[in-house]
């Protein structure tokens, strides 16, 4: 196991691999995503108070998911890069924070769509919502001292701290809806017990939460290989790799 870890560290046995997994990557994204679009639109049942109308929460749902998931990602993959200096774990992070500040903009978007004939209003400054809106700030502040700092070391220690303490915005996020009086509904698949959500329902958004993660691993794999060419431009094998 760790021979696999130690080997998977090297930025060249990363970009062979991951070349090799990237195929199957897209291929289940683009299945998963199908299946779930089919269940989601055409077979799931309108809900009896929302309508149709409740059919985006097959985007919203699985996109806040992934908005939490990615951070959570890239504060790991930083935490290795700063105690074990694992380049490649660096490469990862920063590979993560677009994927998740897209995520969380597609879950405030689509959150604001699905707020208006709910609530009467595009934006409510709810704790969920705020929250949310701050790990968007998180993610492009990320970004941002990424791109501000030219040494990758320091840009990757740098960012790094911004993203542990940013970690702390998770829990708010997730427990927001138990700790205040929101608009937002509460949960219905991650509660304790049974999911209080139709199975006809249940099953298409458990097929678009799982394509939004592979969707996300398949995105991760091609930027952290396109970082890798970048950052290892002077070694042979990548000559070799840009000669063939």
């Amino acid at each position: 196991m760790w021979t696999f870890f130690h080997k998977l560290a090297s930025p060249k046995y990363f970009y062979d691999i991951s070349g090799r997994l990237l195929p199957w990557f897209g291929a289940a994204t683009l299945l998963l995503m199908l299946a779930g679009l089919y269940q989601g639109l055409l077979v799931a049942p309108a809900d009896y108070q929302q309508g149709e109308s409740y059919r985006i929460m097959f985007i919203h749902v699985p996109a806040a998911w992934m908005s939490m998931f990615v951070y959570m990602v890239m504060a790991g993959a930083g935490i290795i890069g700063l105690v074990w200096k694992i380049k490649l774990a660096d490469v990862v992070a920063a590979s993560c924070a677009p994927l998740g500040a897209s995520f969380t903009f597609l879950a405030l978007v689509t959150g604001s769509l699905w707020g208006k004939p709910m609530w009467g209003a595009w934006w409510v400054w709810d704790a969920r919502l705020t929250s949310e809106l701050i790990l968007l700030f998180l993610y492009l502040g990320y970004i941002a001292l990424q791109s501000a700092i030219d040494d990758t070391r320091t840009a990757a220690r740098a960012s790094t701290v911004l993203a542990l303490v940013g970690v702390v915005n998770i829990p708010i996020i997730h427990y927001s809806v138990v700790w205040w009086n929101t608009l937002h509904q509460g949960a219905t698949v991650t509660k304790m017990g049974a999911p209080s959500i139709a199975t006809s329902m249940l099953i298409p958004l458990l097929l678009m939460a799982l394509a939004f993660k592979v969707y996300f691993f398949t995105v991760v794999l091609l930027r952290a290989r396109n970082e890798v060419l970048k950052r290892e431009s002077g070694s042979g094998w990548v000559k070799d790799v840009l000669m063939h």
